[in-house]
């Protein structure tokens, strides 16, 4: 896009080009790619209702469970065991947690009649002793009971451990009863009340609808919409069995997902319920399996404060609810309108890639030139053609060489250039295709050569005696030009020996034809007056002009072109210049 140099420029309009192929298989390709596109983009459209503006909800969760439970313990009084039972109801196995959970026990351990005082310390690798020196008063360890007092008492029978001041009798190491003693928690049932707001739609509702069964049990396919869930099935749901979880507890995540297409012709509103172990499965591999805390229930005995110390294993329920409201909005249909049409841009980028690549040399053979399968190579480098401009960076230091006997163009660096130009190997240009309609312009007269006087014949064979080393055709004189700069103008019109183009009829009649040059420079300044010397400059320089745009056809080429010597000087004597001097060659950039 060109820079705007003046206020006329700013109410401009560009657009771009368009190659019309005519082709059946490129049209069939476009269209099924077309027909694809915009298959996929209407069902993104509808499916994801991406013309929908979408927002996250939010939300607010209350449980309650319900169930009876009757468990039988174990006591020891006097030496004697007594087994007594006792019921639990929703205060005794459920416990208030932050957030949305809850928390329901499934099994314990009970440490009874706990009092302040000083007592051995439960055995293990760091409170076994022989000695009080190896007990440290003061010391304490996380994995401990109490504090060490430095002692080493008497645990049971021979084994010792080290004294600590702490709620004696310590706690036991034990494993979980088998089965949980709260193993009936599996039908108890939990009613989760979920509330959800979308602020930017100014919608809420709730998971308990209008003329809900409350006598009903979720499932998955009779009654997917029921917020009342049996805890036994939601470990079904996720291949768990309750009886193994109960034992050492475990952590079980609720997922609430909701959905909401906010629209009045289509609105639906539903939640839908998943379930997901959140816990290490493997208990073996856990280093601390399950989930269980502990806690204690204080008392007073003979006006002695004691506890009763329980450690609890049950399952935490984690309520995850998550989801979106969509609703219709014009500028998010726009908006997505707008960035799916590119992709209608996959067909002109994919048949693009197959006329670049089945145009390259690379794909025509020329170890089997009589191949059919080459035969697309040639038409899709028609389509190229047609379709790109090749241009070369317009540097000053760039100069264009045609020779009469070869087909394309040399290009050569001037920086580089350190002999004769016409020895100089250049990089290979394809020479451009010519525009014959430029010829129309032309008069009648252009069929008919120049006369060539008898003094411009003696001038043109005294050159052909005096021609340098570097000429092939006989016609080249040396160059005028100091030595730095002569190798520039050493260059003939051909690369081998034989005829000089200034011998063709047709160099006479385009370049030499006095009436053809007179025309174009009329064509260019209508009121152009032509006579004397200044007119003799004026075709001369139209002869040079000629002859570039001739041999080079594109017009970047013909800027930077280099004329060889033989054409230059027979340009020359047909329109001499007054005192026979010639600035010679000049950089035009």
């Amino acid at each position: 896009m060109p820079a705007c140099c003046s206020c006329s420029d700013v109410f401009q309009y560009e657009t771009n080009k368009v190659i019309r192929i005519q082709s059946r298989n490129y049209g069939s390709i476009k269209w099924i790619l077309h027909m694809v596109v915009f298959s996929y983009v209407s069902f993104a459209l509808l499916s994801d209702k991406l013309y929908q503006l979408k927002e996250p909800l939010i939300s607010s969760v209350h449980t309650k469970v319900k169930g009876i439970a009757e468990v039988k313990e174990e006591l020891i009084e006097n030496g004697q065991k007594k087994v007594t039972e006792k019921v639990f109801d929703t205060a005794d196995y459920t416990f208030p947690l932050q957030g949305n959970s809850f928390f329901v026990m499934t099994n314990f351990l009970k440490t009874e009649g706990q009092v302040q005082g000083l007592c051995p310390e439960q055995p293990s690798r760091r409170t076994i002793c022989n000695t009080d020196r190896n007990c440290k008063k003061g010391w304490m360890d996380p994995q401990s009971k109490g504090i060490q007092t430095g002692k080493c008492v008497v645990y049971k029978g021979t084994q010792k451990t080290c004294e600590v001041s702490a709620w004696c009798p310590t706690e036991t190491v034990q494993e979980p009863p088998r089965p949980a003693l709260l193993n009936v928690a599996e039908n108890f049932t939990v009613l989760i009340k979920n509330n959800i707001d979308f602020p930017g739609h100014n919608y809420t509702t709730r998971n308990i609808f209008p003329g809900l069964n409350i006598t009903c049990t979720f499932h998955k396919t009779r009654d997917p919409q029921c917020p009342v869930f049996r805890l036994g099935d939601i470990f079904q749901e996720t291949g768990d069995n309750f009886s193994e979880v109960a034992i050492q507890g475990g952590i079980m995540g609720i997922e609430i997902y909701w959905d909401c297409n906010l629209d009045k012709w289509f609105h639906r509103c539903r939640p839908k319920y998943s379930f997901r172990r959140l816990d290490d499965k493997n208990t073996k591999e856990s280093f601390y399996p399950g989930y269980n805390f502990r806690y204690a229930k204080y008392y007073k005995e003979n006006n002695v404060e004691k506890r009763t110390l329980i450690k609890v294993f049950g399952i935490r329920f984690d309520i995850l609810v998550f989801g979106t409201g969509g609703k219709f909005n014009f500028i998010k249909l726009i908006v997505n309108i707008g960035s799916t049409l590119s992709y209608f841009g996959l067909a002109t980028f994919f048949i693009d890639f197959l006329i670049n690549t089945y145009s390259s040399k690379c794909c025509r053979s020329r170890i089997y030139p009589c191949c059919k399968c080459c035969e697309p190579c040639a038409v899709n480098e028609y389509y190229y053609e047609k379709k790109c401009e090749s241009i070369m960076e317009p540097k000053s230091t760039l100069k264009y060489v045609s020779f009469v006997d070869e087909p394309h163009i040399s290009m050569v660096d001037q920086q580089l250039l350190r002999r004769s130009l016409q020895n100089v190997e250049g990089e290979e240009i394809p020479r451009p295709p010519m525009d014959f309609a430029e010829l129309s312009r032309l008069p009648l007269s252009v069929h008919k050569p120049p006369h060539i006087s008898e003094h411009q014949e003696e001038l043109e064979l005294l050159g052909k005696t005096g021609s340098p080393e570097w000429c092939q055709c006989g016609s080249c004189l040396p160059s005028e030009l100091p030595e730095e700069s002569r190798c520039m103008e050493e260059l003939c019109c051909r690369k081998a020996q034989g005829p000089c183009i200034t011998n063709s009829p047709l160099f006479r009649r385009i370049v030499l034809s006095k009436d053809v040059l007179q025309f174009l420079l009329l064509y260019k300044e209508p009121l152009l007056t032509v006579d004397g010397n200044f007119t003799n400059s004026q075709l001369r320089h139209c002869a040079y002009r000629c002859y570039t745009t001739w041999r080079f056809g594109s017009k970047d080429l013909a800027d930077f072109a280099i004329l060889p010597s033989c054409c230059r000087w027979k340009i020359r004597r047909e329109f001499p210049k007054s005192d026979g001097q010639y600035s010679g060659f000049k950089n035009n950039y």
